[in-house]
């Protein structure tokens, strides 16, 4: 009788255990798939803010792009033109981020650290374990305790 009544709860054990197993794996592919989908809409706000500063940004460019030619043709100092470059970096960076392709070649670049730099992405000290915190814990609550 004994022998059975172990058997059933051995196995009521093992099923709760399957149970419990199943349902953390559950709670970590939807945390996973809760930090993508944040992940994913906060780069999309990223390239749409670019996209609304490229429209304004280039009609600040066109606008002053015409301005500084116009006051080099008509002073005749091509020293009006120079700030047309920097502004042109920046104009062709906004638009690279916006419309190009440089969100695809930062992922790729990215990977390409992750793959064979793994050292600089090194913590400072190292990993933080457990026992390094608790360390800190203690020697606060230390400072707190001797106020």
């Amino acid at each position: 009788m004994g022998f059975i009544l172990s058997k059933s709860m051995n196995e009521n054990m093992k099923n709760q255990q399957e149970f419990m197993l199943m349902n953390a794996r559950l709670q970590l592919e939807r945390q996973l798939t809760m930090q993508n989908e944040m992940r994913e809409r906060q780069m999309a706000m990223q390239v749409a803010w670019s996209r609304e500063f490229l429209k304004y940004f280039g009609t600040f460019f066109g606008i002053v792009t015409i301005a500084l030619t116009t006051g080099a043709i008509k002073g005749k100092k091509p020293v009006f033109l120079f700030p047309i470059v920097p502004l042109g970096f920046v104009l062709t960076y906004q638009y690279d981020l916006g419309y190009g392709t440089l969100l695809q070649r930062m992922k790729g670049e990215a990977e390409n650290i992750l793959g064979t730099e793994k050292e600089k992405l090194q913590l400072p000290g190292g990993m933080i374990t457990f026992e390094s915190l608790e360390k800190a814990r203690r020697e606060q609550s230390k400072i707190f305790i001797s106020k």
